[in-house]
């Protein structure tokens, strides 16, 4: 039942990274190609490592299950925010599909 389950989480966490790599290659701007893959990127490893966490069931490889999801989790939209920062204030062109920027006049900086 545990190689299932196993099974089953590495599958969709395969798809979740495979979703994201695709978003990388397919979308327009960098800042919607950062946003592809910090959501999908971050889901799809977090499911990865739940499935070895799953899989071999001892306690230290929880452990680091755990510490490896939390640290992708803390960083990943931060690292993500600061990219995209990063790309706005250089000048790099946005799609022509953005409909709304809220950082236009005030140096990228929002309030």
């Amino acid at each position: 039942m545990i190689e299932y389950l196993t099974g089953i989480l590495l599958i969709i966490g395969s798809f979740f990274c495979l979703v994201a790599a695709l978003g990388v290659i397919r979308l327009p701007d960098s800042l919607t190609r950062m946003h592809a893959a910090t959501k999908a990127g971050s889901l799809g490893a977090g499911l990865l490592v739940i499935a070895h966490a799953v899989f071999y069931q001892e306690l230290g490889i929880s452990l680091r299950a755990v510490s490896i999801i939390a640290i992708l989790l803390f960083t990943a939209p931060v690292a993500a925010h600061l990219i995209a920062r990063t790309s706005y204030r250089s000048g790099e062109a946005i799609s022509d599909r953005t409909w709304i920027d809220e950082l236009k006049g005030n140096g990228g900086w929002p309030g």
